[in-house]
This record gives C-alpha cells, sequence and structure tokens, in this order.
C-alpha cells in the first residue's frame, strides 16, 4: 500500500531532505518560511512529523544537549527510506498531473 503525502507533509518531507543531519523544529520551519513563504506552528511542524514518524516516513533522535547552563537537546529528524520513497512517489505523481498543463 503506498504511503500518501499531503501538501504540507511533502514541504515537511522536502525540508527534511534539503536540511539532512541539521532537521531539528527550528530548521524545519526557518526553510519552510524561506522556501514557501508561508509561517507553519511550530505545533503544525511537529505534528505533521509525529503523524509521519507512526507511519514509519522519519525517525527522530536527541541531539547534544545545547552549549549553554540548562540547555535542552534537539530533537533532529530524518527521512527513512519508506519516507524517501513516499516522497519520490508524490513528487513524481504531482510532475505527471501538471505535464500538459498551462499556467497562463
Amino acid at each position: 500500500m503506498a504511503d500518501y503525502l499531503g501538501e504540507f507533509e511533502q514541504l515537511v518531507l522536502l525540508a527534511l531532505a534539503r536540511l539532512g543531519d541539521d532537521a531539528y523544529g527550528v530548521t524545519i520551519r526557518a526553510t519552510l518560511i524561506e522556501r514557501t513563504k508561508r509561517k507553519p506552528s511550530f505545533g503544525a511542524i511537529y505534528s505533521t512529523l509525529r503523524r509521519m514518524e507512526n507511519k514509519g516516513l522519519v525517525r527522530s533522535f536527541a541531539g547534544e544537549p545545547a552549549a549553554v547552563r540548562g540547555g535542552r537537546a534537539k530533537k533532529h529528524v530524518v527521512l527513512t527510506p519508506r519516507g524517501r520513497a513516499a516522497l519520490r512517489e508524490a513528487h513524481a505523481a504531482v510532475v505527471r498531473m501538471a505535464e500538459g498543463v498551462s499556467f497562463k
């Protein structure tokens, strides 16, 4: 069964692919703002990441604590092979649908 992705899920997965090992809440949001000109809430990002982790599309892990007193560890997120495959399929579907369409 294919993993169908909504638009925001696709954008978040693309941000993860772009960020690589530097993907965590703040950098994901900054990338989404920069690339899409939208300002998603952290709640929307984290709930989407949690949902996609439950589906096996992403994996999270704790990084090193920040070098400030009482600094918290960042929760990094990476694409899984299943997530990469779902993103590839979603992108291919959009390309197929847009083929031959005029955007005049």
